[in-house]
């Protein structure tokens, strides 16, 4: 298969961006290839390799942050990947981060490193500024 454009990228990033948003772990697995590999950089467990892992992930993941936006500040393009860079916008539980027992609204910096075979994500790495998260949710309240 030739190499995606950037339209096509952009309508797999955009879609699996929306899918997450949504809560929706069909359609954000009906994105990726059966022979996947998902790496969330600096959380235990990755990588991720397959729908089924790929599937359990998802499921922890969106009890532990809900989405409110993705704001999107720059991508550029390579033959069949993509790096996106946005800034996060939502709730979080602190498990995740370092800060255990805390939940609260946070907005940080996001990299995506998304690569692609015949229209599908074979390869998502993602780096999320950890740091700004736990400052966010360890911050004196008032």
């Amino acid at each position: 298969m030739p190499h995606m454009t950037s339209a096509q990228m952009d309508q797999v990033m955009d879609d699996h961006l929306a899918y997450e948003a949504a809560g929706d772990i069909e359609a954000v697995l009906s994105a990726f290839s059966d022979d996947a590999e998902h790496e969330v950089v600096g959380l235990s467990g990755a990588p991720r390799r397959g729908k089924s892992d790929i599937r359990a992930f998802y499921e922890g993941l969106f009890t532990a942050l809900k989405q409110d936006e993705v704001t999107p500040m720059r991508r550029q393009y390579g033959p069949d990947f993509i790096v996106d860079e946005a800034t996060w916008t939502g709730e979080a539980d602190g498990k995740l981060f370092g800060a255990e027992g805390r939940r609260g609204r946070v907005s940080y910096r996001l990299l995506h490193i998304l690569e692609f075979r015949d229209g599908r994500i074979v390869r998502e790495r993602v780096w999320k500024d950890t740091e700004a998260i736990r400052r966010q949710l360890l911050a004196p309240e008032g």
